[in-house]
């Protein structure tokens, strides 16, 4: 499904089998003398079809074709190399082209997952994982010499329009948003979504990805946008999502801290086992295994940002992190987590 949703601007609807998400949002700039795509899909042949369909209902030139990737996470950056031009860029942030690479490099599953071991995690399902999660097994290559690092306030011409390059780490450590001043249009890849909430996990190296997610969430806040573009799922009003998305997190840092109190001595994999999840799973026992994983990663990140601020400590029992809480929060307390 291809629509225009500003001049010269196209959404092309990339399925993206097997996965709740449904579908990437892949945006296409044209421009007289080159075009910019932006996100590409899993590198699964139903993606690629989906992706050269929309491409060729454009009438788009592969060889004047470049390609802007959001963040390293496969659903967006799997079929980069496959879709720039043979002499074009493939523009990525600096911070998530390291990440990538190292990625990469490393193939042991156990060095890879190691905090997820030291919070309770089954081995074998992170094996399982390991085997399976397309975020490992579909990735592009990290070596292509089209790959082109971008920072924070760098600007890319495409077409008649001037995107700004947003830095803002989070839901990975190079996440980026593309920021049009003139026209007020911002393409908020996974940043900002409309009726799913983006995952924040830990992140090995990044102390609390949670922290700089809500810091950035802040930092844009009171842009100037009219028309939101994110990468999944349906646009929608940008500042009042991102004072919902604030409220969220408020909400699921009081539930984590309140099991923290009530259950000391638990892991992360068992808090996280009681935390409240929107998902179809009768209990814990019945979650998908890939969902136990970003329900643990997400329980990591919120409890490294009470850790972080001094509301929770952990000790380590038999190589593996138990939580307590510092002391006990009444829940008048518990309202000011985010100040």
């Amino acid at each position: 499904m291809v629509e225009e949703v500003y001049r010269n601007i196209y959404r092309i609807g990339v399925v993206l089998p097997g996965n709740p998400l449904r579908k990437l949002n892949s945006y296409f700039i044209r421009g007289e003398q080159s075009d910019l795509l932006i996100d590409t899909g899993f590198r699964r042949p139903a993606c690629q079809e989906a992706l050269e369909a929309g491409l060729q209902e454009l009438g788009s030139d592969p060889a004047r074709r470049d390609v802007l990737i959001t963040h390293l996470h496969s659903d967006h950056s799997g079929m980069a190399d496959l879709f720039a031009g043979p002499d074009r860029r493939i523009y990525m942030s600096d911070v998530d082209m390291g990440i990538l690479k190292r990625f990469q490099l490393q193939k042991d599953p156990q060095v890879l997952h190691q905090r997820f071991i030291d919070e309770g995690f089954p081995l074998d399902l992170l094996k399982e994982i390991h085997r399976t999660n397309p975020a490992i097994t579909e990735k592009m290559p990290e070596a292509d010499p089209r790959l082109y690092a971008i920072n924070d306030g760098d600007k890319i011409q495409a077409g008649s329009y001037t995107l700004e390059t947003l830095l803002v780490p989070g839901h990975t450590p190079g996440n980026t948003m593309f920021y049009i001043r003139k026209e007020q249009i911002m393409f908020t890849g996974d940043h900002i979504l409309f009726d799913i909430t983006p995952n924040i996990t830990h992140w090995r190296g990044l102390s609390d990805s949670l922290g700089d997610y809500l810091d950035q969430l802040r930092r844009v806040r009171d842009l100037p946008v009219k028309l939101a573009l994110p990468g999944h799922r349906k646009p929608g009003n940008y500042r009042e999502r991102i004072d919902s998305l604030l409220e969220h997190h408020k909400k699921r840092l009081s539930n984590a801290l309140t099991i923290v109190q009530d259950n000391p001595g638990m892991t992360a994999y068992e808090i996280a086992g009681i935390m409240r999840w929107k998902i179809r799973a009768a209990d814990w026992s019945s979650f998908p295994v890939i969902q136990k994983w970003f329900a643990v990663g997400e329980c990591l990140s919120h409890l490294d940002y009470l850790k972080e601020r001094g509301y929770v400590k952990y000790e380590i029992v038999d190589g593996v992190k138990k939580y307590y809480s510092t002391k006990m929060y009444p829940i008048a307390d518990i309202s000011g987590i985010l100040r």
